[in-house]
């Protein structure tokens, strides 16, 4: 909100009064108001900008009689600036002059050109060129929820509908907005009501007859049937809240956003939120890129493949086919090294999407036209390795839109610099030969001083007039002056122009048309080349769908070529894909770990088929529990995303979902406990896992009292095992063993170490059946409790594993007699439920005791 001073309209000055008028229009963001070289803010935008920015908050005179806070950023650098803003979640709105300053009467005409947001970005220097940056918009309609997201800076454009809160956020997670739309009466989950980036629309915008009008007119369709979306309502309304807001702000129809695809959850093996930060696919748990399975794997030479690559891995598909055509595209691309130069050539690509959607927005700069004529000049060559490449793959239809443009090459190529500046402002962009006009105008401000001598030695022999000078003052411009004596003897084309004491002063047709070009010769080749290069900018635009669809083949072959590159250097197989649910994987190493671990990486088995369903896997912290688990998981996704995997052989069958318990932290937002926590996540596992999903889980039940967290472990264990769950369970209890003398498909294995001293040797070797212990005391030396405190704990540890003092079965009947229910107070979950068919309350203390001492004798 303004200051109160900046009400009252009348009481500024006209400047003031234009400012305030524009600011009322976009009261919720900061507007840059340009002023000759600068953006200016004023009042409350010039205080809190200053805050962002650590810029000088002024004062620009007064208005309505109060100072007026001012600050102010160099048109030229506004960039730096507004990456700065955008990055802390603010939006700025760009109002430029549009009027011309020599013919207004009253302040200059200025109007907000466009409204730079955190989801809206195209600008290179704002964006990160290895991510994505989309703009996503939520619809409920229910229990059903709509999502659509779009990449300003490529056009992609996409909607999705799913059932629940819980895929509603997985979604979300995945997709990771810069800015997410919402009607303003929307219950959010905490996790969203308070992120940044959250933009609350009116309600009246979540209208589906509305949605369904914007979208007709942005895609110049008379209905949406073509695009197979008219039954996801809930989706295009919010695709039309999303696509009003995007036009909005940028001022434009959006013409490279041509398209609407539509997802769905069934196509792509799910992975809720929660999964997908315990694997850390392309975001480490510390919210960084560093030591992420994107992190090894991306070895792509173009920005877009790196986005795109990172699109792959967050959404393995399910489809055998099309993962299958990756894979044989990888394994084609293997053969002869044919990959190698390949990426050679796409390393002279550059970002051909988003420097196609600058183009489309007409915001593209010089340098960016120069990288596209670089992209198409080698296009050809592209196209002739692949079309060597023999045998079908994904890379055939690669080859149908990687074509040649050789008319736009040759025009790009012809019309700019080797390397032109950064900006047009001060021309200089186009090649000289490119067009007649402006080479004549920039001669004519090159070399106007060589052209007059040559009219003044013409004009001489011309006119045999030995005395005739070709001359300029500014108040009369150019001229041909002859001695008075001679000034009777000059040709009918002379025009008397200004008569002095000793001499006549004439004009020609044909310097009068040089004066004309002269005088404004570098205003008019700065015009001429602004012209010639919005000409390029339309060229390009009449080829924009066919280029848009090279640009999105030229980022797949790039994935396809580092995913081969990685094969190639990481040692992974390909794996074969089966058609019967199940996992054979020999020699799997974790992808991650195994490139950061300065020690050899142990590479371990891993067999799950209908009969071995479930491993309960026990053995030390530190032994290898969790990287087992998590390389399964990772096997499992690469495989999915068409990917070769690092083992030494692998068969792998459909997967529907990956589900990962694995860790654990407080949600201090959402008021839950580490414990509440882990149970959420429990929660949903037990409820959406099918014989085809895989599930790891680590450590259930640790949050709670040792028999509370057993008894869970126990139950949510035998559950997944009747969901015939794919589950790798990792568990200290030791009772858990017991699960597999219960159920067929349930196997114990355990991670190997030894005792070495008092100190602990991990070998990280998985092996079949139970540990023998947990070796907790060794690895809290390791990891430095005192030794006093290790002592202690070795007495404590032996006293509580000395079998229960219990009284004597011929004493049982004795009257004060511990009862039946004391009497198994103390015994562990699985005695209580391999007794479960007993009627405890029933038995005599003798039979209760005779039970106990045998349960005692088997341990």
């Amino acid at each position: 909100m303004q200051d109160a001073a900046a009400s009252k309209k009348s009481q500024h000055t006209p400047m003031m009064a234009q400012y305030l008028k524009i600011k009322r229009e976009h009261p919720d963001v900061l507007l840059f108001y340009r002023m000759g070289d600068f953006y200016e803010l004023f009042f409350d935008d010039a205080r809190r900008a200053s805050q962002l920015l650590d810029i000088t908050l002024t004062a620009r005179g007064q208005s309505a009689g109060s100072p007026i806070p001012m600050a102010g950023v160099p048109y030229h650098s506004a960039e730096s600036y507004l990456a700065r803003l955008v990055k802390s979640g603010e939006s700025v709105a760009i109002c430029e002059q549009i009027g011309d300053p020599a013919t207004s009467k009253g302040p200059v005409e200025r109007r907000v050109v466009r409204i730079v947001t955190p989801g809206t970005l195209h600008d290179e220097a704002l964006l990160d060129a290895s991510r994505d940056n989309l703009l996503v918009a939520l619809a409920n309609g229910g229990e059903r929820w709509g999502l659509a997201w779009l990449e300003l800076s490529s056009g992609r454009f996409n909607v999705l509908e799913v059932d629940g809160e819980a895929d509603m956020l997985a979604e979300v997670h995945r997709l990771q907005p810069a800015e997410l739309l919402a009607a303003e009466s929307l219950d959010l989950p905490p996790i969203l009501a308070e992120r940044t980036g959250l933009r609350r629309q009116n309600d009246w915008h979540f209208d589906l007859e509305t949605a369904h009008r914007l979208l007709c007119d942005q895609f110049q369709v008379a209905d949406l049937r073509g695009f197979g979306c008219t039954h996801l309502e809930t989706a295009l309304v919010a695709a039309g809240v999303l696509i009003d807001y995007a036009r909005d702000t940028q001022r434009s129809r959006l013409p490279h956003v041509t398209a609407l695809g539509v997802e769905s959850r069934d196509e792509a093996v799910v992975i809720d939120a929660a999964s997908r930060r315990n694997l850390e696919i392309d975001i480490n748990l510390g919210g960084s890129g560093d030591n992420t399975l994107a992190s090894v794997l991306d070895t792509t030479v173009t920005p877009m493949g790196s986005r795109l690559l990172k699109r792959w891995l967050n959404r393995p598909l399910r489809d055998r086919d099309q993962v299958g055509a990756r894979q044989a595209a990888i394994q084609l691309l293997l053969d002869g090294d044919q990959h190698v130069p390949i990426r050679d050539s796409l390393n002279e690509v550059g970002d051909v999407e988003r420097i196609l959607a600058r183009v489309a927005l007409r915001s593209a700069r010089p340098r960016d036209l120069a990288r596209l004529r670089d992209a198409l000049n080698v296009l050809p060559a592209l196209q002739e390795a692949l079309a060597r490449i023999e045998g079908e793959s994904a890379l055939d239809d690669l080859l149908r839109h990687i074509r040649p443009y050789p008319a736009l090459s040759d025009t790009l190529t012809r019309a700019l610099l080797d390397n032109p500046p950064v900006v047009l402002r001060d021309g200089g962009v186009i090649r000289e030969g490119f067009d007649e006009e402006l080479d004549e105008y920039r001669g004519l401000a090159e070399h106007a001083g060589d052209y007059l001598v040559q009219l003044e030695t013409r004009e001489r022999e011309r006119t045999g007039l030995a005395g005739l000078k070709v001359g300029y003052n500014r108040v009369h411009g150019y001229f041909i002056e002859i001695p008075r004596a001679q000034a009777r003897e000059v040709p009918a084309d002379y025009i008397r122009r200004q008569t002095l004491k000793n001499a006549e002063r004439f004009i020609i047709p044909e310097l009068k048309k040089f004066e004309d070009k002269a005088l404004s010769a570098k205003s008019r080749a700065l015009a001429r080349e602004k012209l010639l290069y919005e000409s390029l900018i339309d060229t390009l635009n009449a080829e924009l769908d066919a280029l848009q669809a090279t640009g999105r083949s030229l980022a797949a072959l790039d994935v396809l070529c580092a995913l081969a590159e990685r094969a190639q250097s990481l040692d992974f197989v390909r794996p074969q894909l089966l058609e019967t649910p199940g996992f054979n994987i020999v020699g799997g190493r974790h992808p991650v770990v195994e490139q950061v671990s300065q020690h050899p990486f142990v590479p371990n088995d891993l067999v799950l088929d209908d009969s071995r369903r479930m491993l309960v896997i026990t053995g030390p912290n530190m032994g290898g529990k969790s990287t087992y688990m998590r390389q399964a998981a990772l096997i499992a996704l690469l495989a999915h995303t068409g990917s070769f995997v690092p083992a030494d052989s692998a068969e792998i069958g459909p997967v529907d979902r990956i589900f990962t318990r694995i860790g654990s932290s407080d949600d201090l937002a959402g008021g839950r406990s580490t414990f509440m926590v882990e149970m959420t996540e429990t929660a949903s596992i037990l409820h959406n896992a099918t014989a085809e999903s895989l599930v790891l889980m680590d450590e259930i039940g640790r949050g709670t009292s040792t028999f509370d967290g057993l008894s869970l472990a126990w139950a949510s264990a035998e559950h997944l095992a009747g969901q015939r769950a794919f589950t790798l369970f990792a568990t200290h209890y030791f009772e858990m063993t017991a699960l597999a003398e219960q159920q067929e498909t349930v196997a114990n294995v355990h991670l190997t170490a030894a005792e070495h001293k008092d100190g602990i040797v991990f070998m990280h070797r998985v092996e079949e059946g139970p540990a023998s212990q947990s070796y907790g005391l060794q690895v809290a030396q390791l990891a430095g409790v005192p030794q006093g405190v290790i002592a202690r704990a070795r007495e404590k540890l032996a006293t509580l594993e000395q079998p229960p003092e219990l009284p004597s079965p011929a004493s049982a009947d004795a009257k004060n007699q511990p009862q039946q229910a004391d009497l198994f107070a103390a015994a562990p979950h699985p005695v209580i439920e391999a007794l479960g068919s007993l009627d405890i309350d029933s038995l005599t203390p003798r039979a209760a005791l005779a039970l106990l001492y045998e349960w005692r004798d088997k341990r």
